[in-house]
């Protein structure tokens, strides 16, 4: 379409409209795009682990969550807004092109954190090529593989914050048995001595950075 001296694919209230369905569309895109997933699973699992029902409240969890992801995906970001969406506001870019360009950068990235094995689960059931050039993998395909991989990750570092508070549990059950004291629930004991064991390791520090250093990008 020619508007006066300018010459744009799709007409203003067209973009608008593809903007606000994009807007409306970016929390799913924040689960199915990023390692949002990955983080508030490991989080949740974390504080089941620790035998806290509601704290952290699950709002603080997701914030948690939240800004560790735009701490962790900020390069793909600022390489999507340097190179799309700025280009396109001044006109240097058609819209089309814009999202092409916004499309590589995150492409990547789950490309890059997807497991092979995933993937070519996927190609297989969507019946595309696996001689394709790992660009050419439409997102319909990559996607779901990424949010598996994703899954996978998650329940495995799950696993291994679990496993030394379930120690805990084990010898404190041990050790009230022997003693006798069967009526009294172990995790009076045990809450309290994971909770210290927890903030003696500086333990939110150490989940936050190895879910950080988990992540490639």
């Amino acid at each position: 379409m020619t508007d006066g001296d300018v010459t744009r694919d799709y007409t203003v209230n067209l973009q608008i409209l593809l903007i606000l369905t994009a807007l409306t569309l970016l929390p799913t895109a924040l689960l199915c795009m990023t390692s949002f997933t990955r983080f508030i699973i490991v989080l949740a699992i974390l504080r089941q682990a620790l035998g806290l029902q509601q704290t952290p409240p699950n709002r603080v969890l997701i914030g948690i969550a939240l800004f560790l992801t735009l701490f962790v995906m900020r390069p793909i970001f600022d390489t999507i807004w340097t190179k799309a969406i700025e280009p396109w506001m001044n006109e240097q870019l058609t819209f089309k092109e814009a999202v092409a360009t916004a499309r590589d950068p995150i492409h990547r990235f789950m490309q890059i954190n997807t497991r092979a094995t995933d993937l070519e689960q996927f190609i297989t059931l969507s019946g595309a090529d696996m001689n394709a050039a790992p660009d050419d993998i439409p997102l319909t395909t990559l996607i779901p593989a990424f949010l598996t991989s994703e899954l996978k990750t998650a329940f495995q570092i799950g696993f291994l914050l679990f496993l030394p508070f379930l120690v805990i549990d084990l010898i404190v059950s041990s050790i009230l048995m022997a003693l006798g004291m069967i009526m009294l629930s172990p995790l009076v004991i045990s809450l309290p001595l994971k909770l210290m064991v927890f903030v003696l390791v500086d333990g939110w520090n150490l989940t936050v950075s190895s879910l950080a250093g988990s992540v490639t990008t």
